[in-house]
């Protein structure tokens, strides 16, 4: 049917591959979607003029039923009081009436399976776009993930990894050469301060002999 011959396009297509190669995927599912409410829309449209039609016409056969039903009473009354001209003319209303019923009824058929069609495809139509919403939703949090892994792919390619290796290394010798400053520095602050440690624990052979003497004449006169 003329309706769905957009849809049935994008339904026997890989989504997948027409998705290749477009700048914003996701907006183009949306507009999908947009299409597929607008055609569905029409579909439920035709449906409902199909079923009005269908009812209209069972309406008809009804009417042209009773008609027919009143046509024979009339005959069957006609012929009672032996009216035949009325017996007649009723008996011909009541096949012209049969005929027409006939032919509503062939008609009501044909309706009916024109109905059935629209509704089958008004179903394929809800279950395509089912499926869309469903891949939709996948596929955005697939073009997520593959935006967030370029970004990261581009900062990885950005990231200048040896010049930070060399500025970490040279940082390095920096606090390397700042500690050996200040060790030599420690060492070397006050070297007078070291020569009168060394002067103060220096003592010469004549005090030491001195004391020595010292400590024997204690020691005879005990």
């Amino acid at each position: 049917m003329g309706i769905f011959k957009r849809i049935k396009t994008i339904a026997k297509a890989d989504i997948n591959a027409l998705l290749d190669g477009m700048e914003d995927p996701i907006a183009m599912l949306n507009e999908y979607s947009r299409e597929m409410e607008q055609e569905m829309a029409k579909a439920q449209k035709a449906l409902s003029l199909q079923i009005f039609v269908e009812n209209k016409q069972a309406a008809l056969i009804m009417e042209t039923k009773h008609l027919v039903d009143k046509r024979a009473r009339q005959a069957k009354l006609a012929i009672q009081h032996e009216e035949n001209a009325m017996a007649r003319l009723a008996v011909q209303e009541k096949l012209l009436h049969e005929n027409q019923l006939s032919l509503y009824q062939l008609q009501f058929e044909a309706i009916k399976g024109q109905t059935h069609i629209l509704n089958e495809k008004l179903q394929e139509l809800q279950e395509i776009y089912n499926e869309l919403q469903h891949k939709k939703v996948l596929l955005a949090s697939r073009a997520n993930v593959a935006q967030s892994l370029q970004q990261i792919q581009h900062a990885t390619a950005s990231f200048k990894q040896d010049n930070i290796v060399r500025g970490v290394a040279r940082a390095e010798e920096r606090i390397l050469l700042m500690e050996a400053e200040v060790q030599a520095g420690t060492q070397f602050a006050n070297p007078m301060a070291v020569h009168d440690t060394a002067y103060r624990n220096y003592i010469n052979e004549e005090e030491v002999s001195r004391e020595l003497e010292k400590l024997k004449s204690e020691k005879e006169s005990v």
